[in-house]
């Protein structure tokens, strides 16, 4: 793969499977200069390239979130813009990877916020998730958070009431 192009890589015809993203990320962890080119593909035409992109560079960031650093301007406009399901938990679990000012936290809690209204229970669980994260450094937000994991243990979905739970004791802890 050093040679060919990440987003050929990324390319296929079936939304369901993640194909080479697995690949891609290894790859991308061993030549983290190419990770410009992964970040790049969340902006491709293809869906599928941007759903796979995402995963990638979710995996990659977990291991190396400094990468994010230089991009971080744009994903957050894309955290705040996108509507594309796949890309919009992937980015709620990269955005709280960033180092964030505190505007920049609030922006991106605000967007957390709206992905609460997603029709995908997998965005709203992310999001839970990732706001959750964001309390952790940002102490206004906690008793907001706190409310909607209680009210998520309620009227969630089951993804979320099982995450909910698992949040709510780390706050307790």
């Amino acid at each position: 793969m050093p040679r060919q192009k990440i987003a050929s890589t990324l390319e296929g015809a079936d939304r369901r499977s993640i194909g080479r993203a697995d690949e891609v990320a290894r790859f991308v962890l061993k030549e983290p200069r190419r990770f410009r080119e992964l970040i790049a593909c969340l902006w491709h035409d293809d869906p599928i390239v941007r759903l796979r992109a995402a995963d990638a560079a979710e995996k990659v960031s977990a291991k190396k979130p400094r990468l994010l650093d230089r991009y971080k301007a744009e994903l957050m406009g894309l955290l705040a813009e996108t509507e594309q399901i796949e890309l919009r938990w992937h980015l709620a679990a990269m955005v709280t990877r960033l180092r964030l000012s505190l505007l920049e936290r609030q922006r991106t809690a605000e967007a957390l916020l709206r992905y609460l209204d997603d029709r995908s229970s997998i965005v709203k669980t992310f999001a839970l998730q990732a706001l959750s994260d964001l309390a952790k450094t940002h102490v206004t937000l906690r008793p907001k958070v706190k409310q909607l994991l209680e009210k998520s243990l309620h009227s969630g979905t089951p993804a979320m009431k099982a995450r909910a739970r698992k949040l709510l004791r780390a706050h307790q802890a």
